[in-house]
């Protein structure tokens, strides 16, 4: 068992227990709000720089932080090349959709992404589909970024993998239950900041046990001269790659759901540069910190465990001991901010999206003292349900977070793409196009089937669009309410 180090663990909990007082303090502080609106999106008043953070920590996940490093210590500068699209996907998002569904959800009182889509197709069965696909690929998502965190823990602290999960589970379920929307985009904007602060922390001390740039950069050249010939990568790589991490993460709902929440314009222009800086940051900054890690590590990804060890090791071997605890929060600081934002977003789709719209139909109103408390314990069920999933770790972090992000983008991006922007998209090909791309996207997963060995994604979002275009050419077309409130005349 490896050496447990208290120096790593006080850090760590000073810093949880930050995070667990601005949950308690946003609640308070917004006991009088509507209840809905601000624990599912804050009320619509996020200025700039919190939206910019929120959404920077939600996209950027411990495998941004722990699995992406692994790869780019073992591939070179080729998986460089293949993050510089994510450094687009901020922009993307919130310039596509950012001040469409801001405006559409103002005028028809949305709360969630589901709301809009059932709005623009009037369709209870797409929007029961589009909540159950978003709770089964964020259950996904959040079991790989709490295991990548308590396998940081583990390795960086010396601490059991369990502590690691039953400390951090419970901090980022008790803060994001307690204060809703609000409390995940403060506590995204601190996780944001930590994690800044150390990817240079942390790339200091690479540089400094490494001997300097130069000296790191010679021992590659001579040791590892393909990690420098990003060629080397088939092209089908990079092409699948950024359709996977950036294009296609413009659909992801926990995404776009910042687009409903900022205050005005000049916020979501203000989001849009600095989240693009700062995520351009922080990607490429820790991808370049695994490559440097050579100066660190003498021997291939294997003989640590793996890639995703790479970066637990490096931490171990670069940094003083006193000083581990500061460079942990960082990795685990994007476990949580992922976690939180999809845990949010995951609990509006049944609170909101079905229990509280199926009272609405019948007539039936829900006190707020029971949506309080309803919201609370789903949102704190569905945490402790990944909890126990985590207990036995999966395999491959990266691999597990980016086939849920394979999944979430072939159910949504069609879907949302057309029907915010195409007149004539309707109910029948939105239907068809989340099922039954999706259930290409998983059978060819689950097969291991691959056209020209291109990522599965490319099947997935190929299958959509085609079933999207059918059976928007078959299906009837939108009502007239429906295209005055989405397509109004000028």
């Amino acid at each position: 068992m490896t050496e447990t180090n208290p120096f790593a663990l006080l850090p760590l909990l000073a810093f949880m227990g930050l995070m667990v007082a601005i949950g308690f303090y946003v609640r308070r502080q917004r006991a009088g709000a509507r209840f809905v609106n601000d624990y599912f999106i804050g009320n619509h008043d996020l200025g700039g720089f919190v939206l910019a953070m929120t959404t920077v920590a939600t996209y950027s996940s411990v495998s941004s932080f722990v699995g992406g490093p692994g790869m780019a210590f073992t591939v070179g500068f080729g998986w460089i090349y293949m993050a510089i699209v994510q450094v687009t996907a901020i922009f993307l998002v919130l310039g596509i959709y950012g001040k469409r569904v801001a405006l559409l959800s103002r005028r028809f009182d949305a709360v969630t992404v589901v709301d809009i889509i059932r709005e623009r197709f009037e369709s209870d069965i797409l929007a029961y589909l589009s909540a159950f696909v978003i709770v089964l690929f964020f259950c996904g998502t959040m079991t790989a970024q709490f295991v990548g965190g308590a396998k940081l823990f583990e390795a960086v602290t010396g601490y059991d993998y369990e502590m690691g999960l039953l400390l951090f589970g419970l901090v980022v379920v008790l803060y994001t239950a307690i204060g809703g929307f609000r409390a995940v985009a403060f506590t995204d904007t601190c996780c944001a900041l930590v994690m800044m602060a150390g990817i240079i922390l942390l790339l200091y001390y690479v540089l400094e046990a490494g001997g300097g740039f130069s000296h790191i950069m010679e021992g590659i050249a001579t040791n590892h001269p393909e990690m420098l010939r990003p060629e080397n990568l088939p092209l089908g790589i990079y092409f699948t790659q950024w359709l996977l991490v950036g294009i296609c993460t413009i659909a992801l709902p926990q995404s776009v759901v910042r687009g409903i929440s900022y205050k005005d314009t000049k916020s979501l222009h203000r989001a849009m540069i600095l989240g693009t800086i700062v995520v351009g940051f922080m990607n490429i900054g820790v991808n370049f910190t695994g490559i440097l890690a050579h100066g660190v590590l003498s021997e291939p990804a294997a003989a640590y465990g793996g890639a995703d060890s790479i970066i637990p090791q490096t931490i171990a071997h670069a940094m003083p001991r006193e000083l581990m605890g500061f460079a942990i929060i960082g990795p685990l600081a994007a476990s949580i901010s992922t976690i939180s934002g999809l845990l949010i977003v995951a609990s509006s789709a049944i609170v909101k999206d079905i229990y509280l719209h199926n009272g609405h139909k019948r007539g039936r109103q829900v006190p707020e003292r029971r949506l309080r408390l309803l919201s609370i314990l789903v949102t704190a069920g569905l945490g402790i349900a990944v909890f126990f999933i985590a207990r036995t770790p999966p395999a491959l972090i990266w691999l597990i977070n980016m086939f849920a992000f394979g999944g979430l983008e072939t159910a949504f991006f069609w879907v949302l793409f057309f029907g915010l922007f195409w007149k004539k998209a309707n109910r029948t090909g939105a239907i068809l196009s989340m099922v039954g791309g999706t259930l290409a996207y998983c059978a060819s997963m689950a097969a291991g089937f691959k056209v020209m060995d291109l990522h599965q994604i490319t099947i997935g979002i190929t299958v959509s669009l085609l079933l999207f275009l059918l059976g928007s050419y078959l299906g009837k077309r939108p009502s007239q309410r429906v295209t005055g409130i989405f397509f109004p005349e000028k």
